[in-house]
């Protein structure tokens, strides 16, 4: 049985994944200057923020590959398409490619936004299968990070670029070699482990989230114009790669913990309790086991074909689709949002964003630690249905000319957006089991390029009819139409989630 400083370690590997894997999420913070180094129409520019989702198209290869590859594999697979994607991207524009067109940029950032599929089903498969009594707490503090990713990118370009040009090159470089080196230094302990069901991890959890929440806050003070403007740039990188290597604690304490429990409490256990130490530990595992069954018996598992028979399956599709997807999409635009309106804070919108959208996903992986046993916490389509309706709020608010409603509404999209997509995998595992949760997840998110492609290309053509002869679009016009269809959206989606809590209200009452 591997012991908890390998578990631990694991989860540090994960989290450190999780932190360089969101590569489309900082997209915006570069868009225009793509856009004008590429000489582009705003449809184009749309169409490649769909390409990136694109990739989840053909999600289901990286989940079929998990089944029958080892999972280093499959990690350095994901890891080398993102270094092709991006990297002959940043060699095209910096010259030393001169033959890629328009239509070979889009092939390249399908297959980039495909290899965060195969990362993240690495970081899914190794967190459900080495914390398998706390895996949704587990998964939902991983994902977490992935919220931070743009927030990461931002602070290191800032660090080290000024000139819009340059910023453009630099992301695009970033994108291609951070998930590679990271997928080497943890191939070696991101992988599934031999782990009982009896192991406490509260105490680690705890000081996990403490360390998180840390994170979070520093993420947040850090993006906001007061205190960025007054904080170097470089401080404000080495501040939060700190923060990212301080999970190390956990895992460095658990060693420490095992070698004076091994030097100096075996030799008592052993003397005075003998025999009866197995007794007592098969008498705890069996009663696990049995808590675990009873936690279970109503989930279902079922492959990916049976799944899209069920009418279950299609209305979470379209909630997602009307909730986190739709999030994602107002992101993927933020930087012509932010210039259509005369903002010239792009990078500290999307920081915003990333910062939010970080605690986002964090938060229902705290309260399921605290309130797990809550009549409030078991529907987990109620909890959706609770974030879509603040996110369709906050997209009426954009209608208003005000600069910081601007910064109100991005900060509620994120948070909630980000909730949304860290609830959905334990949703996915409740309603489906996990069995093929590698295949079946990567099935609900394909309604993510589905998404992309219409609401984003409703936006271009609105924005286009607003559009000067430049093509530009400067003024309130350019995206109200816009927000008003995907705020009414969103209300609909609500609907459609307490349509599934109504469905799925005795499933929730036996768990």
């Amino acid at each position: 049985m591997a012991s908890k400083t390998l578990q631990w370690l694991s989860l540090v590997g994960i989290i450190w994944l999780q932190s360089v894997n969101g590569t489309n999420s900082n997209f915006p913070a570069y868009s225009s200057q793509l856009k004008q180094l590429l000489s582009m129409s705003q449809v184009q520019l749309n169409n490649l923020a769909f390409a990136s989702d694109a990739g989840k198209l053909f999600g289901f290869f990286p989940g079929i590959a998990a089944l029958y590859f080892p999972l280093w594999l499959v990690l350095v697979i994901g890891s080398a398409l993102g270094l092709a994607g991006y990297g002959l991207q940043y060699l095209f524009i910096t010259g030393q490619i001169s033959s890629l067109s328009y239509a070979h940029i889009f092939l390249l950032t399908v297959l980039a936004g495909n290899s965060i599929c195969w990362i993240n089903t690495v970081c899914y498969v190794v967190t459900i299968q080495n914390f398998p009594s706390d895996r949704q707490v587990a998964v939902g503090l991983t994902t977490s990070y992935q919220g931070l990713s743009a927030k990461i990118y931002t602070a290191l370009v800032d660090s080290f670029t000024f000139s819009p040009v340059t910023r453009a090159k630099a992301y695009l470089l970033l994108n291609s070699l951070s998930p590679l080196v990271v997928s080497v230094m943890s191939v070696l302990f991101v992988r599934g482990l031999n782990v009982g069901t009896g192991n406490n991890m509260k105490v680690g959890f705890v000081a996990m989230f403490v360390l998180t929440i840390a994170t979070g806050i520093y993420a947040v003070a850090s993006s906001l114009g007061s205190v960025s403007s007054r904080l170097p740039p470089l401080a404000n990188a080495i501040g939060i790669l700190v923060f990212l290597l301080a999970p190390l604690a956990i895992p460095m304490a658990e060693k420490m913990k095992e070698k004076f429990l091994n030097g100096e409490m075996k030799v008592y256990v052993e003397e005075n309790v003998g025999d009866d130490v197995e007794r007592i530990e098969s008498g705890i595992k069996a009663e696990d086991d049995h808590t675990r069954e009873d936690d279970e018996v109503c989930v279902e598992e079922i492959g990916a074909m049976l799944m899209l028979k069920r009418v279950n399956f299609w209305l979470y599709f379209f909630v997602y689709l009307s909730g986190a997807t739709l999030g994602l999409v107002y992101l993927n635009n933020l930087g012509q949002i932010a210039e259509s309106r005369g903002s010239s804070g792009t990078s500290s919108l999307v920081s915003l964003s990333s910062s939010f959208g970080f605690f986002g996903r964090l938060i229902p992986s705290l309260l399921e630690s605290n309130l797990s046993r809550s009549r409030y916490m078991k529907s987990r389509p109620a909890c959706i249905a609770a974030l879509m309706a603040p996110m369709a709020g906050a997209f009426f608010l954009l209608l208003s000319t005000a600069n910081i409603s601007l910064y109100i509404s991005t900060a509620i999209i994120g948070v909630c957006s980000g909730a949304i997509t860290s609830i959905s995998v334990s949703t996915t595992t409740e309603l489906f089991g996990t069995k093929n949760f590698s295949v079946n997840h990567n099935v609900v998110v394909a309604n993510i390029p589905v998404g992309s492609f219409i609401f984003g290309y409703l936006a271009a053509l609105f924005y286009r009819r607003e559009a000067s002869e430049d093509g530009k679009c400067m003024g309130m016009e350019c995206y109200r139409n816009t927000f008003i269809i995907w705020g009414s959206l969103c209300l609909f989606g609500t609907f459609l989630a307490l349509v599934l809590h109504a469905r799925l209200r005795k499933f929730y009452s036996h768990t």
